[in-house]
C-alpha cells in the first residue's frame, strides 16, 4: 500500500454487532475482490454507529492493500465552506505524501484550490474562481490517477452537513464512474433530514443512480448493546443495571456509552453533555412545536392526540401546524392510531428535565384535569403519575393503588411494588383524619405491597417493609390489623433466613384472633402451620394444617385449601410417606391451575420437585423444577419465590446431572433484571462449573458474591464449596480453609452450626487436603491431620441431629458421608500418619463409589471413581483400577473438567514410573522398605539400623519418589506388587 491518508484511528473494543453490515459495505465498495468497487450511502441516526462501522471499513480496506482518503462535513450553519471534505481529502493526502500530490497537481491543476493552505484569507485563490466543471473533473481526475496505482476507498463522513457544492461534487462522483477500483462512501443522519432539509431530495436521487447502494444503519440489537456495555465496563456490574442502560439507549451505540459513563448518577438523570446534544433539536421548533413537545415529554415516551389537544393552549390549526413541524423535525412521530411518540425516549426524558418546576406542575395539572374529566381515556397508571407530579395527593394514593392492582392483574409485579410503595409513601404525608375519609385501608395497602414486592424477588425489602409499619401501628389500633401485618411478618420471614421469626409472627397473630371464623383466622391458622414446620415441628403443624384446611373449605378459600394441603404433603414426605405426599402435592397443582392461583401451582410444583430430588429422581426433578419455573414466568413473575427457587435448583440438577451446559443456560440472566440475589445465586452456579472445569476466573466471581451470603445462605454454599475446589486445585490449600472457616462461621449465625451442607463442604476440604499431603512436607502434613478430629465431630454431629428425625439421609445425605469417610482414611493414608487397613481404605472408596452412583451426581462419581482406581493400583489391583479409570475419563472428558484430567494422568502414569525407578533403590533403601512395610515408624527404624532419625527419613523421601507413592502405604504396596517385598 502507498500508505494510508486516514485520520489516526484506536481502535479499543471490537465491533460489537455490526457484521452483517460490515460484510455489505465491503462486498459493496469492492474491498473484498468479489464485486467491482461501487458507491454506498450510508445512513443512520446520530450515535447509531455510523462513525465505527466506517472506521473497521477503513482498516479492512488497509489490510487488503487500499489507500484510504476520508473527508469530513461540519456543522458551520450558513458560513459552511465550499468542498471542504475534499479540500481535507488533498491536505491529508499533501501532508503525507508530497511527491504524489504535486504529480497529480501538474496533472489536474484545478485541485491547488483545494489545498487548505489557498483557502485561508491569504491565500492565492478560491474555489469559485474556477469553473466548477475543471474542479469536478480534476477531483474524478486524481481519484482515477491513484487508483491506477492501488484500490482507493473514499469516505466522506456526516454529508447531512455538506454545502450545496459539496453535494453538487458528489453527485457528479456517483454519477461518473472510474476506470479503476474506487468505492465513494458518504455518510449522513437521517434524525437531521427534516422535510426542507436540502439533503433529503438529493439522498433519494443519490440512491436512484446505477451502482449506488444505500445501506440504514438502524439500531444495534439488545444484545449487541449489552455486550458494549460490558467491554466497556471492566468491573462487576449487575444485570439489571446493564438492562437499565439497554432500554434507554434503544440501541443507540453512543447513548449507551454515555450511560454507561454517567452509571453513577441517579437512574433517571442524564448526562449533560447528552441532554445538550438532544436538545438541539427543539431550536428548530417554533414556539408553538416548543409547546407541543414540552407538553408531550410530561406525558412520557407516547401521547394520544386526544389528550395532548386538551393540555395545550392551542387553536386546532395552531396544533396541527406544531405537530407537522415537531414530525418533520424528527422530534415526535406519529403512532398507530392516533398518538405520537418521540423519536428516542431520551429525547423525551432531556425536554422533561429542561422543564422549569411551576411548568411541569402546571402541565401535569391540566393532564389530571382531562383524566379525571374522563372526556378522554387513560390509565390508572397515567394518572397517578400526573397527579403525583402534580402534588394532587389524595389522587395521587387512589389511583396508584388502582394502578398496583391493574399491575398485579396483568403479570407485573415489578410495577405494582412501585405503585403500591409510592401510595404508601404519599399515605405518609396525609394525616389520620384524612386517611379515615378517604377510606384508606392502610394495613390492606402494606398487604398488597408486600405480596408485590415479594413477586418481585425482593422478600428481604418486603420483609423490612412490613416490620417497619408493624412498629408505627398505634397501640389502640384493632387487634385485626395488627394480626394482618402479624401475618405479612410471618410470610415474609419464611422466604429469608430469619430464625424464628415466622412462628413468633403467627402465634402472637393467634392469641388476638377469636375462634370464630374468618378469613383472616384461616390464613394465620395456615401460616402457622407451615411456620411449625419450618421449625420442625411436624404434629403441631399437621394439627393446624387440618384446622385452616376445614375453616378454608367452609369459607370456599382455594388460596387456603391449597396451602394448608401442601403443608400437609409436606408433613407425609417428612414422616416417609413420599408417595402419599406426591399425590397430594400433584392434586394441589392441578386445582391451582384450574383456579388460577399461580402461587400455590408454583409452590406445589417445586415441592413435587423436591421430593423426586431427594429420592435421587433426578430427570422427574429436573421437570417439575421446569413446570415451576415455567409457571412463574408465564404468570410475569420470574423472581418470585418457588418459581425462582424452582430455576435455581434446576440449575444445579442440571449440573448434578453432568448437563452443564444446561445448567449455564438456566443460569444466564443476559437481557433480564433479576434482583441482587437472585443474579448472585445464578452466578453461584456459574461459578461451581467453572470450578469443576478448572477455570480460575471463576473465583474472581467470589468477591462479588461474598458480600451477599449473610442475606443468603445458599449463595454461601455454593460459592463457598466451589471456591474450596477452586482454591485446593491451585494449591491455596490455607486461603481453602479460611473459606470453609469463614462459610461454616457464617451460616452457624444465620442458620445453625449443624447444618446439612457441611458434611459436603468437609468432604471437599478433606479431598483438598489429601491431595495435597501427597507433596507437602511433614510438617505440613502433620497440620492438616491436626484439623481432622475439629471436622469429623462436626460432621457426626449433623449426623445425630438427622437421626433424631423420622426422615433419615436421603441418597445426597449418603453420598456425602461416605465420602468424608474415604477421604479421612485418604488423608491419613497419604499424610503417613499411620497404616490403615487396605481392605476397609478399597472398601471405604468403593462405598463412595456406589452412593454417589446413586444419587446420580455425574462429576463427583468420576472423581470419586479417579481416587479408588488410585487405591486399587496402590494395592496392586490393577485391572480393577484400570476399570475405573476408564469410567472416570469418559465422564470428565465430555464434562472438561481439566482437574479431574489432571489427577487421571497422574494416576495412570504413576505405576509405569514406579517401575521405572524401583531397580534403582540402594540396598540401604530396600532394607529401609521393608521395615515402613512392617509399619514401622521412623524411630524405631532408626534405633534397629543404628543410624539417626533424620537419616531415615532423607531415605523414606527417596524411596516415596522412587516408586511414585504418595505415602508410607503406597510405597510398600507398590513394593509387594513388583516383587522388592516378600
Amino acid at each position: 500500500m502507498m500508505g494510508t491518508v486516514a485520520p489516526d484511528r484506536t481502535t479499543i473494543n471490537p465491533l460489537q454487532g455490526r457484521a452483517q453490515e460490515l460484510a455489505s459495505l465491503c462486498d459493496w465498495v469492492g474491498v473484498n475482490g468479489s464485486n467491482p468497487a461501487r458507491a454506498v450511502l450510508l445512513a443512520g441516526d446520530a450515535g447509531v454507529g455510523k462513525t465505527r462501522l466506517l472506521t473497521e471499513l477503513l482498516s479492512t480496506a488497509e489490510q487488503a492493500g487500499w489507500r484510504t482518503m476520508v473527508g469530513h462535513c461540519l456543522d458551520f450553519g450558513d458560513s459552511a465552506l465550499p468542498y471542504l471534505p475534499f479540500s481535507e481529502l488533498v491536505g491529508r493526502l499533501a501532508s503525507s505524501d508530497p511527491e504524489t500530490i504535486s504529480g497529480l497537481a501538474e496533472a489536474h491543476p484545478a485541485i491547488r484550490v483545494l489545498a487548505p493552505g489557498r483557502r485561508m484569507l491569504s491565500g492565492a485563490g478560491k474555489a469559485d474562481d474556477l469553473d466548477r466543471a475543471d474542479l469536478f473533473e480534476a477531483v474524478h481526475g486524481m481519484i482515477e490517477a491513484l487508483a491506477a496505482e492501488t484500490p482507493v476507498l473514499v469516505v466522506i463522513e456526516d454529508v447531512h452537513w455538506a454545502d450545496q457544492s459539496t453535494r453538487d461534487l458528489l453527485s457528479f462522483l456517483f454519477a461518473r464512474p472510474f476506470r479503476g477500483p474506487v468505492g465513494l462512501v458518504a455518510s449522513y443522519r437521517t434524525d437531521d433530514l427534516h422535510r426542507r432539509h436540502p439533503l433529503r431530495a438529493t439522498a433519494a436521487e443519490w440512491a436512484r443512480a446505477p451502482g449506488v447502494q444505500r445501506l440504514q444503519l438502524g439500531p444495534l440489537p439488545d444484545a449487541d448493546v449489552r455486550r458494549l456495555v460490558r467491554s466497556l465496563h471492566t468491573g462487576p456490574m449487575r444485570e439489571r443495571d446493564v438492562a437499565t442502560i439497554v432500554d434507554r439507549a434503544e440501541g443507540n451505540a453512543f447513548f449507551a456509552e454515555e450511560l454507561l459513563g454517567a452509571s453513577e448518577m441517579p437512574r433517571r438523570a442524564l448526562p449533560d453533555d447528552l441532554a445538550d446534544l438532544l436538545l438541539i433539536r427543539l431550536d428548530r421548533l417554533d414556539d408553538a412545536g416548543r409547546a407541543i413537545v414540552r407538553a408531550a415529554a410530561c406525558a412520557g415516551r407516547r401521547v394520544s392526540h386526544d389528550l395532548l389537544s386538551r393540555v395545550v393552549d392551542l387553536s386546532e390549526l395552531e396544533m396541527e401546524r406544531a405537530l407537522r413541524s415537531a414530525v418533520d423535525s424528527n422530534v415526535l412521530v406519529h403512532v398507530a392510531p392516533d398518538g405520537y411518540s418521540f423519536r428516542h425516549a431520551l429525547l423525551a426524558e432531556a425536554v422533561y428535565d429542561d422543564l422549569l418546576p411551576g411548568e411541569r406542575v402546571r402541565l401535569h395539572a391540566s393532564y389530571v384535569r382531562a383524566l379525571v374529566s374522563k372526556v378522554v381515556d387513560g390509565t390508572a397508571a397515567e394518572l397517578a403519575r400526573h397527579a403525583r407530579a402534580a402534588h394532587d395527593i389524595p389522587t395521587a394514593i387512589k389511583a396508584s393503588i388502582r394502578a398496583g392492582e391493574d399491575a398485579m392483574a396483568v403479570g407485573g409485579p415489578d410495577e405494582a411494588a412501585q405503585h403500591f410503595e409510592l401510595a404508601l409513601e404519599l399515605v405518609g404525608r396525609v394525616d389520620a383524619d384524612r386517611a379515615e375519609d378517604a377510606d384508606l385501608d392502610v394495613v390492606g395497602l402494606v398487604s398488597k405491597a408486600v405480596d408485590a414486592i415479594i413477586a418481585t424477588g425482593h422478600p428481604a425489602r418486603a420483609l423490612a417493609l412490613t416490620k417497619d409499619h408493624l412498629a408505627q401501628l398505634p397501640t389502640d389500633a384493632p387487634a385485626a390489623d395488627r394480626a394482618r401485618l402479624l401475618l405479612a411478618v410471618a410470610s415474609t420471614s419464611l422466604l429469608v433466613d430469619s430464625k424464628g421469626g415466622s412462628l413468633d409472627a403467627t402465634t402472637e397473630a393467634l392469641s388476638l384472633l377469636d375462634e370464630k371464623p374468618s378469613p383472616l383466622r384461616a390464613k394465620v391458622l395456615s401460616m402457622h402451620a407451615r411456620a411449625n414446620v419450618d421449625e420442625g415441628y411436624e404434629e403441631a403443624a399437621a394439627r393446624y394444617a387440618m384446622e385452616a384446611l376445614s375453616l378454608g373449605q367452609r369459607l370456599d378459600m382455594p388460596r387456603v385449601v391449597a396451602e394448608a394441603t401442601t403443608t400437609l404433603a409436606g408433613v407425609d414426605s417428612r414422616a416417609g410417606q413420599v408417595d402419599l405426599g406426591l399425590k397430594s402435592l400433584h392434586q394441589v397443582v392441578d386445582n391451582a391451575r384450574r383456579d388460577r392461583d399461580t402461587a400455590s401451582e408454583m409452590r406445589g410444583q417445586f415441592l413435587i420437585g423436591q421430593l423426586h430430588f431427594e429420592r435421587a429422581a433426578l430427570d422427574e426433578a429436573q421437570a417439575a423444577y421446569g413446570l415451576a419455573c415455567r409457571a412463574a414466568t408465564a404468570a410475569g413473575r420470574p423472581w418470585a419465590p418457588y418459581g425462582f427457587d424452582a430455576r435455581l435448583l434446576a440449575a444445579i440438577t442440571a449440573y448434578i446431572r453432568g448437563d452443564w451446559d444446561l445448567a449455564l443456560k438456566l443460569s444466564d440472566v443476559a437481557g433480564e433484571a433479576p434482583p441482587a440475589d437472585p443474579e448472585a445465586l445464578m452466578s453461584s452456579v456459574v461459578m461451581m462449573v467453572g470450578a469443576a472445569r478448572g477455570d480460575l476466573d471463576a473465583l474472581k466471581l467470589l468477591d462479588q458474591l461474598r458480600p451477599a451470603w449473610e442475606r443468603e445462605g445458599q449463595l454461601a454454599i455454593n460459592s463457598g464449596t466451589a471456591a474450596i475446589d477452586l482454591l485446593g486445585d491451585a494449591g491455596r490449600v490455607q486461603d481453602m480453609l479460611a473459606i470453609y472457616d469463614d462459610m461454616v462461621t457464617l451460616l452457624t449465625e444465620i442458620w445453625n452450626p449443624l447444618f446439612q451442607a457441611r458434611i459436603r463442604a468437609t468432604a471437599l476440604v478433606l479431598g483438598q487436603l489429601a491431595s495435597a499431603a501427597s507433596t507437602a512436607s511433614q510438617a505440613e502434613r502433620a497440620t492438616m491431620v491436626d484439623r481432622l478430629p475439629e471436622l469429623l465431630s462436626a460432621v457426626e454431629a449433623v449426623r445425630q441431629r438427622v437421626k433424631t428425625r423420622k426422615r433419615p439421609f436421603g441418597p445426597e445425605g449418603e453420598a456425602w458421608v461416605a465420602r468424608v469417610h474415604a477421604e479421612h482414611l485418604r488423608l491419613r493414608w497419604l499424610a503417613g500418619q499411620d497404616s490403615p487397613d487396605e481392605a476397609a481404605l478399597v472398601a471405604a472408596w468403593q462405598a463412595a463409589v456406589a452412593n454417589f452412583e446413586e444419587l446420580g451426581h455425574v462429576f463427583e462419581l468420576a472423581r470419586s471413581r479417579a481416587r479408588l482406581a488410585a487405591v486399587l493400583r496402590a494395592v496392586g489391583r490393577t485391572a480393577d483400577a484400570d476399570a475405573q479409570l476408564v469410567a472416570a475419563r469418559e465422564a470428565a472428558d465430555r464434562l472438561g473438567a481439566k482437574p479431574l484430567l489432571a489427577e487421571l494422568d497422574g494416576i495412570s502414569a504413576r505405576p509405569r514410573a514406579a517401575a521405572a525407578k524401583s531397580d534403582s533403590l540402594t540396598s540401604r533403601e530396600s532394607e529401609i522398605l521393608a521395615l515402613v512395610a512392617q509399619g514401622k515408624t521412623n524411630g524405631e527404624i532408626a534405633k534397629q539400623l543404628f543410624i539417626s532419625t533424620k537419616t531415615v527419613s532423607v531415605h523414606v523421601s527417596n524411596i516415596l519418589g522412587k516408586l511414585g507413592a504418595g505415602s508410607r502405604t503406597e510405597a510398600a504396596a507398590i513394593a509387594r506388587r513388583d516383587g522388592l517385598l516378600p
